[in-house]
């Protein structure tokens, strides 16, 4: 037992982890070494979940994977934030076109998110048929429309609030407020990642910031700490991955041995505390990736055709950007990792639609910004996925938080925020592509036809991965808790 205040303890004790160093050293020099032995021990996550099951009467991580086969076996959630307009870009609107400048029935004088609306405004881009089944796709997305065939569109979803930050906590956690888990950090709870030298469980934010609310869109919430989401992005890889100059190898392993000493002596004494045991489980993690992240980022690597398919050297900066961080998600998928966020845009700015997609005053001037920016990268990536025959085994989700208003915004030329009535979509691994299901009614004010919650979108999405969703669960202060809430659908409609 190491006594702090005895000269010949600490003596001991790092005899026996120069012992220790001297072995690995023969075996692998560095990182490696510790990386490898790393490999070989229990992992502390299964551990951490096998205490977890024990408060869980319907499912155990770990014991029962899945509770049925899954279609599919990783997730890619596509985000942008300031919630997109759903007449603008997905779900035509030909009564728009037809009332345009009129007032909208039955509520000429409604207040929203920013007070008084006016009339009716059409979208500024035509709509035209896209593939083989003729969904009316706008002309802002000529590179998404050649994927039409492959999704399956939910075009009466609503929301609770009409709020930026809640809205995008809810739309990734299932709750409005914050400290639930995100829908990455379920799944990397249930499955972890397939590749034990990277994250379950990956966030890449746009260059332009986080979106709104932050963190809370990727927490573990009351999940084991470690299922939190790693963040990085193209533009800023993983931070503290090199030793510092001036530290040997054989001095970084003996201090991590010694530091590891320590955490697991401490953990023991402190078997509840989950953020210690994610802390000790990122140094580990962090060891394996000295080894696996340079490589998975290493962008260089991918052919000059495939740079050119998404752009990542457009003149545009921002497409550029996030045409990086969408070949680094496929670079991420490929290998292995079970959730990934990828956001095109962040957070407000002090012009409203400069840094995302909430166009409350300008909507043609900010979509023609940010469309060209979304549009050829990630249709890319979707084209670089189904043609690795990744897209077999992956779910895509593409997510908002609101939509816009079919009116424009009393003395602007753009929408405020609509939560009754708005689109996300889904493809790959057990989606009926080629389909749409609900419908806002034709103006686009609310949903109309088989409105969809926040809770059935992710009801389906955890169904394609193996779940019935009201059996993930995790006991937290009394009750069971889930994704789905007490709430939740399945929308067979879209289901191959």
């Amino acid at each position: 037992m190491l006594n702090p205040f005895d000269p010949n303890s600490t003596r001991r004790l790092l005899q026996q982890v120069h012992s220790r160093r001297s072995f690995f050293s023969n075996v692998y020099t560095g990182m490696a070494g510790l990386g490898l032995t790393n490999l070989l021990l229990n992992d502390l996550s299964a551990a951490s979940k096998s205490s977890s099951s024990k408060q869980n009467k319907d499912w155990q991580p770990g014991v029962n994977e899945t509770h049925f086969p899954a279609k599919a076996k990783r997730v890619l959630q596509i985000f942008c934030p300031g919630a997109a307009s759903h007449m603008d870009l997905w779900e035509h609107k030909p009564s728009l076109e037809k009332y345009h400048g009129k007032p909208l029935p039955g509520e000429e004088n409604f207040l929203s998110f920013q007070g008084k609306n006016g009339n009716l405004m059409k979208s500024p881009w035509a709509f035209k048929p896209a593939g083989e089944s003729g969904k009316m796709s706008s002309t802002m997305l000529p590179y998404m429309s050649q994927h039409i065939d492959d999704i399956a569109f939910l075009h009466g979803m609503t929301t609770k609030t009409n709020t930026h930050g809640p809205g995008c906590v809810f739309m990734n956690t299932g709750h409005d407020t914050e400290g639930h888990p995100s829908a990455g950090a379920w799944l990397g709870y249930a499955l972890g990642s397939e590749n034990e030298n990277l994250p379950a469980y990956i966030a890449i934010p746009d260059i332009r910031g986080e979106p709104p609310n932050g963190k809370a869109n990727w927490s573990n919430g009351y999940l084991p700490a470690q299922h939190q989401a790693i963040v990085m992005n193209a533009q800023s890889p993983i931070r503290n991955l090199k030793v510092p100059q001036g530290i040997s190898p054989k001095e970084e392993q003996a201090t991590r041995d010694f530091l590891k000493f320590l955490d697991q002596r401490h953990a023991a004494q402190r078997p509840g505390n989950s953020d210690l045991q994610a802390r000790i489980e990122a140094y580990e993690l962090a060891a394996r990736m000295q080894l696996s992240a340079p490589e998975v980022s290493n962008l260089a690597s991918e052919p000059k055709t495939i740079h050119e398919q998404y752009g990542t050297n457009d003149p545009n900066k921002l497409k550029a950007a996030y045409a990086r961080n969408c070949l680094l998600a496929r670079r991420f998928l490929e290998r292995g990792v079970r959730y990934l966020n990828l956001y095109c845009s962040s957070r407000a700015s002090g012009v409203d639609g400069l840094l995302n997609w909430d166009a409350h005053k300008t909507l043609k001037a900010d979509y023609e910004r940010h469309c060209p920016i979304f549009d050829q990268p990630t249709a890319a990536l979707l084209t670089d996925l189904k043609q690795r025959g990744l897209l077999d085994e992956t779910l895509i989700l593409w997510t908002t938080e609101f939509g816009r208003m079919p009116t424009h915004q009393a003395g602007t030329l753009g929408r405020d925020h609509n939560p009754d009535g708005f689109t996300c979509w889904m493809m790959g691994a057990g989606i009926k592509g080629g389909t749409s299901y609900g419908a806002t009614d034709e103006f686009g004010r609310r949903a109309e036809l088989n409105p969809t919650t926040v809770w059935d979108f992710y009801a389906t999405a955890l169904h394609l991965l193996g779940f019935q969703h009201d059996k993930l669960t995790y006991y937290n202060n009394g009750l069971d808790r889930r994704l789905t809430d007490v709430h939740g659908n399945l929308i067979k409609e879209i289901l191959a």
